[in-house]
């Protein structure tokens, strides 16, 4: 397992020197006119390279599932610091309907990261566990949306612009993956979890191995 430790902690700092060199080269900066081809691909492609090792590397699987749900879980607290969307929308360096549904997207589930990692993260609370997975994962999705179609949505008003460049091209870039992937471990995790079901006796409970 130790070799997957290492190999998974390589290739994120890779990942992150290279989207700061890409940013600090403005290679995410798009004309309103294009869709945002390298900038999607920056969002999408460590997330298929995970699904894709998950899938075909039994060894890769198994240490994925080991770990910690509650520690997974607990990363995403960081999120709170969607706060800085809601500055932004202030300051009208985004637009609002953008940054105040991915602000307080991300402020709810960093809010309410501590209660799932330690109260929801175990087979008793298993359907609630992957609820708050599934929101988390929404709302990732649902600014993904907004950004990309924001020039859509509002053509001649503030554009999204500042979100492909540092230092808030590496949320989307890096930390939006990063997230999503945790999010999916959380619930692949889960759903190996045994549920609880009455027994014949109808007063006691025992597990059962979720298929």
């Amino acid at each position: 397992m130790s070799k997957y430790v290492k190999l998974s902690a390589g290739l994120l700092a890779a990942w992150l020197v290279f989207i700061l060199s890409a940013s600090a080269l403005h290679l995410f900066v798009n004309a309103p006119n294009k869709p945002p081809a390298a900038f999607g691909l920056a969002v999408l492609a460590p997330v298929i390279a995970f699904l894709l090792w998950f899938a075909y590397s039994p060894g890769f699987r198994q240490f994925v599932l080991s770990l910690s749900p509650r520690a997974l879980t607990l990363v995403q607290s960081v999120r709170i610091a969607g706060i800085v969307f809601l500055a932004l929308a202030t300051y009208k360096i985004l637009p609002a309907y953008f940054a105040l549904s991915a602000g307080w997207g991300d402020i709810i589930i960093g809010a309410t990261a501590p209660f799932a990692a330690l109260w929801l993260a175990n087979p008793a609370h298993r359907k609630r566990f992957i609820l708050w997975q599934l929101l988390g994962i929404a709302d990732l999705v649902n600014a993904l949306t907004l950004g990309t179609l924001s020039g859509v949505i509002d053509p001649h008003g503030i554009s999204t612009a500042a979100m492909t460049v540092l230092p808030m091209s590496y949320i989307p870039t890096f930390a939006v993956p990063v997230f999503l992937i945790l999010h999916i471990i959380s619930i692949a995790q889960a759903r190996r979890w045994p549920r609880a079901v009455l027994t014949s006796t109808g007063s006691q409970f025992e597990p059962v191995l979720q298929r």
